[in-house]
């Protein structure tokens, strides 16, 4: 599915943008596993630290403080705070519990991803993941293409209605 995203965004002349937290990394890998990658993938923040996402990422600290780092918010935000920083069209991001204890009164398997796009919106997918840590965070990589592809498909169709007269 990254070859996909990749694929799709470089035919639009469009770039990405990743900000992990309890996939570490692992968007990112996927992504640069991708020959050409480096064509529309600015790179990524892997913000574990709940201050990273406040100090790098612009999460709003009182968001952070009253919510936790495992939300819906935080996600959109540091979806948009990645797209900001790295100079991107699109940012993604992903922060949850992968295990093995609740974090932030959110249960194991609790997960947050995101997409922010160029033109402002911003989605979000609230997931509720069974299995193991390593199970979680792939399901969890898996979910973030899967939402971008998805408002990549809407983005195009939305642009393709405006050339047409929005017929």
């Amino acid at each position: 599915m990254a070859a996909q995203v990749l694929d799709t965004l470089g035919a639009r002349g469009e770039t990405l943008a990743v900000a992990e937290s309890l996939t570490g990394g692992l968007v990112a890998a996927e992504l640069t596993g991708v020959p050409g990658a480096s064509k529309v993938f600015r790179g990524s923040v892997t913000a574990y630290a709940t201050e990273l996402k406040r100090d790098v990422l612009g999460v709003a600290a009182d968001l952070l403080r009253e919510r936790g780092a495992v939300d819906a918010e935080v996600a959109r935000q540091m979806a948009a705070g990645v797209r900001r920083v790295l100079g991107a069209d699109w940012g993604i991001s992903t922060t949850g519990v992968a295990g093995p204890d609740p974090q932030d009164g959110q249960p194991v398997g609790t997960v947050f991803v995101a997409v922010a796009g160029p033109d402002g919106n911003r989605n979000v997918a609230a997931l509720r993941l069974n299995g193991s840590r390593s199970d979680i965070r792939r399901e969890s990589v898996r979910a973030a293409f899967e939402l971008l592809s998805g408002e990549l498909v809407d983005n195009a169709r939305a642009q393709d209605t405006e050339h047409n007269g929005g017929i």
